[in-house]
């Protein structure tokens, strides 16, 4: 499951970045759980939280229905 997650991340960087963001995976946990780490203008952004449930979470739980919800760490 892991690659597939980072697969699904690597689509949504480029999106990221092109804002001076960027994403990092940290880690699933077993009850589908995907920790992230926000970098650069999302780290502290105040529409971070928004990017992370309805962009990153969103994609990754249609790409991959055995996630649960993503947090950032």
């Amino acid at each position: 499951m892991r690659d597939k997650v980072q697969q699904t991340i690597d689509k949504i960087r480029p999106s990221l970045q092109a804002d001076g963001g960027d994403i990092e995976l940290v880690d699933i946990s077993e009850d589908g759980v995907v920790k992230v780490r926000l970098k650069g203008a999302c780290h502290g952004c105040p529409m971070s939280q928004v990017t992370l449930k309805m962009g990153v979470e969103r994609m990754l739980k249609k790409e991959i229905p055995e996630i649960k919800e993503v947090i950032d760490v």
